[in-house]
């Protein structure tokens, strides 16, 4: 099981396919998406990856939480999740994951936090049909209707469909289709939209219900350091000479 990614929602669009067809899509951004902990089974008691978005002002944190990343030698940043993992899926502390970590075509998991929309009533918030329009019905065409019964039980029990508060819940959409990415912009196209407002933060993860694809990279897409880059190939190891030197007949 690997580790799924944090994104920004930036909006919708749509690309055409080479028949011409137009796909909506929605536009998710990966802003240095880096691995700021793990967590472990000897230590924590099960397996997990902790990866930090953005740049927070430190006189804003706890020091609990700088301490946290100080422990991990990790700047500290301004949004935090943890995907549970395999054991053999641990991804290293200041790794920086991009977008090809998904492949085109690939179905994924996408949770966001829907659009706050206040107090709303029934109608709005659990599709009510409403009242009738005439006979006898007047200022009340849009209320819930009877919510009680008759004196027995004389209750409204819990859990009843009524107005309230809609919105900012944790939503999940399955089986969303990978479109296309772009690693060095950090861009990753999902087909249909997305649960959240833009620049909301998204959670993007392998399908619990599709089978993955092949040749995904595994644990992750982790970008090359510059000292990776640029580090000399290492020399082929020189055969040992003799113990008497270059000629040791002499």
């Amino acid at each position: 099981m690997r580790t799924g990614l944090l994104a920004q929602k930036l909006g919708m669009m749509r690309i055409f396919t080479d028949e011409g067809a137009h796909v909506p899509v929605t536009v998710l951004k990966l802003n240095d998406l880096r691995v700021v902990g793990q967590r472990t089974v000897e230590r924590d008691g099960y397996t997990a990856v902790q990866l930090g978005v953005g740049t927070p002002k430190v006189k804003r944190l706890s020091k609990a939480v700088r301490g946290h990343f100080a422990k991990q030698g990790v700047e500290p940043r301004r949004k935090v999740v943890e995907f549970r993992v395999s054991p053999d899926a641990l991804v290293p502390v200041g790794s920086e994951i991009t977008a090809d970590h998904f492949v085109i075509g690939q179905f994924v998991d996408v949770v966001g936090t829907t659009i706050g929309k206040g107090f709303a009533g029934a109608i709005k918030r659990h599709h009510f049909g409403g009242l009738r329009a005439t006979h006898g019905v007047s200022v009340s065409h849009r209320s819930p209707g009877s919510t009680g019964q008759r004196q027995d039980p004389g209750k409204v029990f819990r859990g009843k469909k009524m107005p309230g508060h809609l919105g900012v819940d944790r939503v999940t959409t399955h089986n969303l289709r990978i479109v296309a990415t772009d690693t060095e912009r950090g861009i990753i196209m999902v087909r249909g939209a997305v649960p959240g407002a833009k620049n909301g933060y998204i959670l993007i993860s392998d399908a619990v219900k599709r089978k993955a694809p092949e040749k995904l990279p595994f644990p992750a897409a982790v970008r090359a350091t510059k000292a990776d880059a640029t580090a000399p190939a290492q020399p082929a190891a020189p055969d040992a000479p003799a113990s008497g030197g270059e000629n040791p007949g002499a």
